[in-house]
């Protein structure tokens, strides 16, 4: 067994597979012990029958439960460690009445929610840290919420680990752009067909501003080869079968998914160890 761990601040359940879930398995079978710090329940997803958190008959106790039970099922498929749930509800995206909620991630303290994580990082004391950038990744309040915990958290322990954002190389997202307006296509058609008609969400912003979730090439930190364990990250993303089971994720097979989504990138946002460059080991400095 090794005596490296990697910790990981996610901000809702199925968020762990989607940017670190080749990168958890890859290190189980490693032999990296692992932890997942998730911090809302998710409340705010489709409910089982599908309905939208704004719908009046949405359930978001019942969203809870089902997105638990579906997170220790993808915990399980990727070989995490521990699982640690802050237990926070669900902010929704900005600007939705739910970011006012008092018990939601997005209202609570920083210094409160972090205390509790550095708690949890004094205790596990893992030498890289992942959780998302500034802004979130794409803006979501928990995202960013997560973020301010994860630096008022490590201001707070007696060590710096290296920390590490998730990330999209602006050559990628260039491709996932593309196969995400081809999705929005196929769902404004189907649901024309029903006699739906949703305005268009446009680009993702913030404050207004459009957002930009790429990331230069030439700054990613980490490239990390995870086509050997691409098999483990779809079953975890299909253990989310509430959230993603219609995503374009899902619609892909094994064999696309495994070409599409054989490398997961980060930006190195600490550098304890003087590292230089794109390191393709998330432990390069540590081993």
């Amino acid at each position: 067994m090794s005596d490296l761990t990697f910790l990981a601040v996610h901000a809702h359940p199925d968020d762990e597979a989607t940017s670190t879930g080749g990168l958890y398995r890859l290190l189980a079978d490693q032999g990296v012990r692992t932890v997942l710090v998730t911090c809302t329940n998710g409340e705010c997803g489709d409910d089982p029958e599908g309905a939208k958190p704004d719908a009046d008959h949405h359930d978001a106790d019942l969203v809870a439960a089902v997105r638990a039970t579906e997170l220790e099922r993808a915990v399980k498929v990727l070989g995490i460690d521990r699982l640690i749930r802050l237990g926070y509800r669900d902010s929704g995206m900005m600007g939705w009445p739910q970011n006012d909620d008092p018990e939601c991630f997005w209202a609570t303290p920083v210094h409160e929610a972090a205390k509790r994580l550095a708690d949890i990082l004094n205790e596990e004391r893992p030498q890289v840290v992942m959780t998302y950038n500034e802004v979130g990744f794409y803006g979501h309040p928990d995202h960013i919420q997560a973020h301010r915990i994860t630096l008022a958290a490590l201001e707070l322990i007696d060590y710096e680990p290296t920390l590490y954002y998730n990330a999209i190389p602006d050559s990628v997202m260039e491709i996932m752009r593309a196969r995400w307006d081809e999705e929005d296509r196929r769902r404004a058609e189907e649901d024309a067909a029903k006699g739906i008609v949703r305005e268009p969400e446009g680009p993702p912003s913030l404050d207004g501003e459009p957002l930009h979730m790429g990331t230069p090439d030439e700054k990613i930190g980490a490239s990390i080869d995870v086509a050997s364990v691409t098999d483990a990250k779809y079953d975890a993303l299909a253990a989310h079968a509430s959230q993603i089971g219609d995503s374009f994720w899902m619609k892909m097979s094994k064999e696309e998914f495994r070409q599409a989504m054989g490398t997961e990138w980060f930006v190195r946002a600490t550098n304890p160890r003087a590292l230089q460059g794109n390191v393709t080991d998330i432990f390069a400095g540590y081993r």
